[in-house]
């Protein structure tokens, strides 16, 4: 279970290094549209998991990042780690155990637009990482340090999230939070807000979609009282993202929303990632944005053309957008 030794090491050096943590899994999803997972007669394989979606969009538009998380010693998890490497992501905080596979999700979107996902992972290795494995080095050498909540779920994991969180803090690294609600992986709907919510109140950046809104406060989701019952002193930005609406944005000194893009859409995952993805990558380089509106506006637009060009092909990765397809997306749209 030792490091990779051969991670790529040029975000090393960077200044604006963003950190992901969590996992990274295999999706298999079925290779005709609009079926169940009963239904379906093959799957085709794509890489997946948040924080690793997160990572990849970010060197894809030209940042640096580096992911921190546990894959099984098995042909897929190898396979994963090369991903992350072939897209230009720092692979140092990665680990293989023996003992554990890689994780699995079969993911459908059925013909009414829901998405349906079973997973396999009873443990898988990305649950297994200790905080005696972190990389701690690597975590502090991050502008940012990014996380969702699918680490939260059950140990020894848990206890390394947060010890990763804590040893980024104390070493004064913006702290990014994006739950990313995946309730099958949790034991009830109630341990999922409560863990969810157990660590909201240490980050400095925070992403939730309106359905996740809805869930955790149990309320409406337009409803602005719902949701800055989710703002706390300290915060220096939350953002709602409402689809293909576009995102509402809450700071101590202004709120707003901003449109999202028409496109046609094809697979809405990883939208939300390619979102946080663009996100982080102009909040490392000017942290200005959380005291400028103008400025995180144009971000914001950023960011939304990046959700949108994601939805227009098939997996999360593979349809990540580069800079020159966001700012072409926003010159057609006259935005």
């Amino acid at each position: 279970m030792a490091p990779l030794g051969d991670g790529a090491v040029a975000a090393a050096a960077s200044p604006n290094l963003v950190v992901s943590f969590g996992e990274m899994l295999i999706d298999f999803v079925p290779d005709v549209a609009g079926v169940s997972l009963a239904e379906s007669g093959g799957f085709v394989k794509a890489p997946g998991g948040a924080p690793a979606n997160v990572a990849c969009a970010i060197s894809k538009l030209g940042g640096s990042s580096a992911f921190v998380g546990k894959f099984g010693d098995d042909e897929f998890g190898h396979m994963l780690v090369d991903i992350l490497k072939k897209n230009g992501v720092n692979a140092e905080g990665c680990l293989f155990d023996e003992h554990a596979r890689t994780a699995l999700a079969f993911v459908t979107l059925k013909s009414n637009g829901e998405r349906e996902f079973m997973f396999y992972r009873n443990p898988s290795a990305d649950m297994l990482l200790t905080e005696a494995e972190l990389n701690l080095d690597l975590i502090r050498r991050a502008k940012i340090f990014h996380y969702g909540s699918i680490s939260l779920i059950t140990e020894p994991c848990r206890s390394a999230h947060v010890a990763a969180m804590r040893a980024a803090k104390a070493a004064g690294i913006l702290c990014s939070y994006d739950p990313n609600v995946r309730l099958p992986l949790w034991p009830s709907q109630e341990a999922a807000r409560t863990g969810i919510l157990s660590i909201w109140k240490e980050a400095d950046f925070i992403k939730v979609s309106d359905d996740e809104v809805a869930f955790l406060t149990q309320g409406d989701a337009n409803d602005e009282k719902n949701v800055l019952s989710l703002w706390f002193d300290g915060l220096k930005l939350l953002i709602v993202t409402d689809g293909e609406k576009g995102c509402r944005y809450f700071t101590k000194d202004f709120k707003g929303s901003v449109a999202g893009f028409s496109v046609n859409t094809v697979d809405t995952t990883g939208a939300g990632d390619a979102f946080v993805g663009s996100l982080l990558v102009n909040i490392s380089k000017d942290d200005s944005i959380f005291h400028n509106e103008e400025k995180l506006r144009e971000v914001l637009k950023f960011s939304n053309a990046c959700g949108a060009i994601c939805t227009t092909q098939k997996g999360a990765i593979p349809a990540l957008p580069t800079t020159a397809a966001a700012l072409e997306l926003i010159a057609k749209s006259g935005n």
